[in-house]
């Protein structure tokens, strides 16, 4: 379901706005018979640019077709009869970052970017899974019901991780042009650790956590701990049930560990 809520999303925020010129965008400007107005111009912050013989002319928020048209006019207004403009766009290769991540938005993409690369640069925050959005033929899709036009590529980051650990880099995805990365908000493998730890709260784990790493994330226990009477609140067949557990069993996502105050 994730996965095609992040499609939908995705394919509709191309639709659109990409059609528009942007500030920082680089255009290129081709006049017929005229080399010295056929050149490259970047559209400045304000969302303007200067151009021979006329001067600054407004850019962002129109498409090419309607710059195009501006510069027809003004260059047609004392300066050339009849001029034949063309706009073409020069854009950057680009991927968009979103979901449960400290920075969304989009990112240039360089030549060897992968996906680990990009979730730290947009804050991803120890997620348990990535989902990268990938055309099939490398065009954005503007129609939302399209779904079947985009692969889902979904990469488990806990696993991903201990990979690092281990000097493996194969999960480690190379990005391509227009693809997008969502980074769901919710965590299956998260748990709970509360009490007698230096820092209770929500953690994220991988498979086979035992009870002591799980402490471990939450800082380790404390000099009130009593380590003999930790116990596992989990739900079973829907109903929550007080577990005692030793510190080498695992965890379950969503388990609270909770661990009690020694009695002096």
């Amino acid at each position: 379901m994730a996965a095609v809520v992040a499609v939908a999303f995705f394919q509709t925020a191309l639709a659109g706005p990409a059609e528009r010129l942007e500030s920082r965008e680089t255009i290129n400007v081709v006049v017929a018979n005229q080399p010295s107005l056929t050149q490259k111009y970047v559209i400045e912050p304000d969302g303007t640019f200067l151009f021979p013989l006329i001067g600054r002319v407004a850019a962002a928020g129109l498409t090419p077709e309607q710059l195009s048209g501006e510069l027809r006019r003004r260059l047609s207004d004392g300066f050339l009869a009849d001029p034949q403009v063309r706009v073409e766009v020069e854009r950057s290769r680009k991927i968009f970052v979103f979901g449960g991540v400290t920075s969304p938005g989009t990112y240039q993409l360089t030549d060897g970017t992968t996906l680990i690369e990009v979730l730290a640069r947009a804050g991803y925050g120890g997620a348990a899974e990535a989902l990268i959005i990938r055309s099939k033929d490398g065009t954005p899709r503007t129609s939302p019901a399209d779904q079947t036009a985009a692969d889902v590529i979904r990469v488990n980051l806990r696993e991903f991780e201990k990979d690092l650990e281990d000097g493996r880099l194969a999960r480690n995805v190379l990005l391509a042009d227009g693809d997008t990365v969502f980074v769901p908000r919710r965590d299956p493998n998260r748990i709970y650790v509360s009490g007698q730890v230096h820092s209770p709260g929500a953690y994220s784990v991988a498979e086979g956590t035992t009870v002591m790493q799980a402490l471990a994330l939450a800082g380790g226990p404390n000099e009130r701990a009593s380590l003999g009477k930790v116990k596992i609140f989990r739900l079973v067949d829907g109903k929550q049930k007080s577990i005692p557990v030793k510190l080498e069993d695992l965890v379950k996502p969503g388990d609270t560990i909770l661990v009690p105050e020694r009695l002096l």
